[in-house]
């Protein structure tokens, strides 16, 4: 699938039902991912957040790409500019208080992975290829790309990545955890999107996955779940209709309806 018509916009965002898709829209680049992107990144990603019609949210590339990467005009003109901008929309990305999922085809290369290791899952389609290449310019990763990259990757796959700035196949990425499934063929990917993201939007509970995502993103950092975490989750499900639904559902032999939040 090529995306949607998107005109010239350089990101566009598309509604199905209770998912939003985040179209990166530059494709004669290999959607390279300018200044202006990366601003309009976290603009995107602060309305979409706390919409509470949107469940799930999808990054993904218009004309067979993912990413190329940062656009390497901008880094030469603008310096220390990109790089704030480039940390505020991989923390605005990773922030969304529900599931995100990349969706990769093509070219994943450098700042693109950094764009695919902000979401919280990662679908690829066998022919996608991934990168981190710094080494080509001479210029160093960002630090707080490096500690995602390590924190899901690992040190010794990281370090390979970066050392090296080698592409990698998807099944190389699927084996050191940068992607999470992979799939043959850009059509069975797209259908294993379709019913994963329908899945997590409409048949399981936001407040399951909110609270989860919360959590597991604060072991990450902290090793632990702190108190004030588990006792506002603690507050949130008592008070929340979706506990009382999936065990009324569970018992009547039903599909449950959640409703969490409210929209």
């Amino acid at each position: 699938m090529s995306g949607p018509d998107p005109g010239d916009e350089p990101l566009v965002v598309t509604r199905e039902g209770r998912v939003a898709t985040l179209w990166l829209n530059r494709p004669a680049k290999r959607n390279a991912v300018s200044y202006e992107m990366w601003q309009g990144i976290a603009s995107v990603c602060a309305e979409l957040g706390p919409d509470p019609s949107v469940r799930v949210v999808v990054v993904r590339g218009v004309g067979g790409h993912f990413s190329a990467g940062a656009d390497i005009g901008d880094v030469a003109e603008r310096g220390d500019e990109v790089y704030f901008v480039t940390q505020a929309a991989d923390r605005a990305l990773a922030e969304i208080p529900k599931p995100t999922v990349a969706f990769i085809e093509g070219s994943c290369i450098g700042g693109g992975a950094e764009i695919a290791l902000s979401c919280d899952l990662r679908i690829a389609e066998a022919g996608a290829r991934f990168g981190i290449t710094p080494a080509r310019l001479g210029i160093a990763y960002p630090p707080f790309a490096v500690e995602r990259a390590v924190q899901i990757l690992g040190p010794s796959a990281t370090k390979h990545l970066l050392f090296s700035a080698e592409l990698v196949d998807a099944a190389r990425a699927r084996q050191i955890g940068l992607v999470d499934e992979v799939h043959d063929g850009v059509d069975a990917a797209e259908q294993r999107l379709a019913t994963f993201t329908t899945l997590l939007a409409e048949e399981r509970s936001g407040l399951t996955q909110a609270a989860a995502k919360a959590m597991v993103d604060e072991v990450v950092a902290d090793g632990l779940v702190s108190a004030a975490t588990s006792d506002r989750w603690s507050a949130e499900v008592a008070a929340a209709p979706d506990r009382a639904e999936g065990v009324a559902a569970f018992f009547d032999k039903r599909p449950p309806t959640f409703t969490w939040p409210e929209a």
